[in-house]
C-alpha cells in the first residue's frame, strides 16, 4: 500500500512575509500621511482666524490724526468750529480725545 507523504506547512514563506509586511507599510504610510494633511489643514485655519481677528481688531481701533493727517490742522479746524459756536465744549474734548487717540 503506498502512502501518500504528509505536507506539513510552515508558514506564508519569504514572499508571503514581503508581502505582508510592504501591505502594513502602506496603510502605515498613508495613515501618516492622512494625519499630517488633517493637522495642517487645522493650523491653516487657526492660522486664519487669528489673521482675521487680528485685522478686525486693528481696523476698530483708532487712528491717530498724525497717521492720518497734519494733527495740528485738524486741532485748529475743530477749534475754529468751537469758535464758531457749530461745536458745544463737550463735542469740542470728544473729537479732540478721539484725534489724539485717547
Amino acid at each position: 500500500m503506498l502512502r501518500r507523504p504528509v505536507v506539513v506547512r510552515r508558514g506564508p514563506g519569504l514572499l508571503g512575509t514581503v508581502a505582508r509586511t510592504a501591505v502594513i507599510a502602506g496603510t502605515a504610510t498613508a495613515t501618516s500621511n492622512a494625519i499630517t494633511a488633517h493637522q495642517q489643514r487645522r493650523h491653516a485655519e487657526s492660522a486664519a482666524a487669528q489673521q482675521a481677528a487680528y485685522e478686525g481688531y486693528q481696523a476698530s481701533r483708532p487712528q491717530p490724526a498724525a497717521a492720518t493727517g497734519d494733527l495740528t490742522a485738524e486741532l485748529g479746524k475743530l477749534a475754529a468750529l468751537r469758535e464758531s459756536g457749530a461745536l458745544t465744549e463737550e463735542e469740542f474734548a470728544a473729537a479732540k480725545a478721539r484725534l489724539l487717540g485717547t
